[in-house]
């Protein structure tokens, strides 16, 4: 039984006070309503129109329901449902809940500033006129809780039901999902859509630490496959994004137009596949490139450097490495040997023998086939 019930028990009000305080609830509910307006800066042209006369409405009938608990009718848990709907309506309405609160401390000053004074004019004595203060204010603090409840829980589930979306969105974002799907999900969640997103690949276990720091609009999907996770972070400073990812095993793919965010989510993985210690993938674009097709390179080398084939595996390992360096200092003998730790003299008899074997070494199409197939000496499979 709630202390309001109980109240009433104790107060004891005859049928005459009773009925003198019915015949007040429409004045004290607009009171209650104006005063509302007036104090509560949340509710200023909220209750004007035909939604005033519905909050007016509303609190005569939970007022109503107070007398009726003052005249020793259970109704308590009608008006607590009630006051539980009207705080999840103010989650609807965009209102906090201490905007709310501040509602009821103003009514309940409000109500009992009228009831009181039909109570005294009914003869109600000082010591009645205590508890029936009490009884209200009882009433009321048991309407603010319930409607306390009522905003908490519809807040939560708003929360639940927007992180659902919200990660829908983001599953759609990575898969590449058509324009009109992503606006679409992106209203449903309630997300505003940034410039660019850039894609960035933590482990499950560090994702949600990491989230903490960056953009609060930062989406997040934990159940990648391999304990993986993707955080898009929306117009990212990528400088600051990969100071604060430092000490993280992160991938930060590049920055996207934000409907097109997938390209840098399969760019973060294919980094991530080449190296476990990427950080940057701009700064392994080169290996991203030659790795792009991990065949077509391999059977690329094969043909380029079939003329080492028939050499001893050392003799092959020396010449191909000297064949790169030569390209990679345009021929200039001193540099190539600096790289080498070699003398001049053993450059130029080394290319005295890729010539042999390559015959022209200098037309553009060998030279740009020759660079390629020797870029990297192994290709990831």
């Amino acid at each position: 039984m709630s202390r309001a019930v109980e109240g009433a028990a104790e107060l004891g009000l005859d049928h005459a006070t009773i009925m003198t305080l019915r015949a007040l609830l429409p004045v004290t509910a607009n009171e209650v309503v104006q005063a509302v307006i007036d104090e509560v800066p949340s509710y200023e042209g909220a209750l004007s129109g035909r939604m005033g006369g519905t909050i007016r409405r509303a609190v005569r009938t939970a007022l109503g329901h107070f007398l009726d608990v003052a005249d020793g009718a259970d109704t308590q848990e009608v008006a607590t449902e009630a006051a539980y709907e009207l705080g999840r309506g103010e989650v609807r309405d965009s209102r906090p809940m201490d905007a709310l609160l501040s509602a009821y401390r103003v009514g309940a000053r409000v109500a009992w500033r009228g009831l009181a004074a039909g109570a005294v004019s009914s003869g109600l004595p000082a010591e009645g006129l205590a508890k029936f203060a009490e009884l209200l204010f009882a009433y009321i603090d048991e309407l603010s809780a319930a409607s306390a409840a009522g905003h908490a829980d519809e807040l939560a589930i708003r929360g639940r039901a927007r992180e659902r979306y919200l990660e829908r969105l983001c599953r759609d974002l990575i898969a590449g999902a058509g324009e009109d799907v992503l606006l679409v999900g992106a209203e449903r969640a309630g997300w505003t859509p940034p410039g660019s997103l850039t894609a960035v690949l933590l482990p499950s276990a560090q994702a949600r630490s990491a989230h903490r720091l960056l953009d609060p609009r930062t989406l997040l999907l934990e159940d990648l496959q391999d304990s993986t996770a993707v955080l898009l972070v929306p117009d990212a400073d990528r400088g600051h994004v990969l100071r604060l990812l430092a000490d993280r095993s992160a991938v930060v793919g590049p920055a996207r137009p934000w409907t097109r965010v997938a390209s840098s989510f399969a760019r973060a993985m294919r980094a991530r596949a080449l190296s476990a210690g990427t950080l940057d993938t701009e700064q392994c674009l080169v290996d991203l490139v030659l790795n792009a097709d991990a065949e077509a390179y391999a059977d690329l080398r094969a043909r380029v450097l079939a003329p080492l084939r028939d050499q001893r595996p050392a003799t092959a390992r020396r010449l191909e490495e000297t064949l790169r360096a030569w390209l990679l200092h345009h021929g200039r003998r001193d540099e190539v040997a600096a790289s080498l730790f070699v003398h001049p003299q053993t450059v130029r008899y080394r290319m005295g023998q890729l010539r042999d074997l390559f015959g022209d070494l200098t037309s553009p199409e060998r030279v740009l086939e020759l660079t390629l197939a020797l870029a990297r000496h192994t290709v990831i499979p």
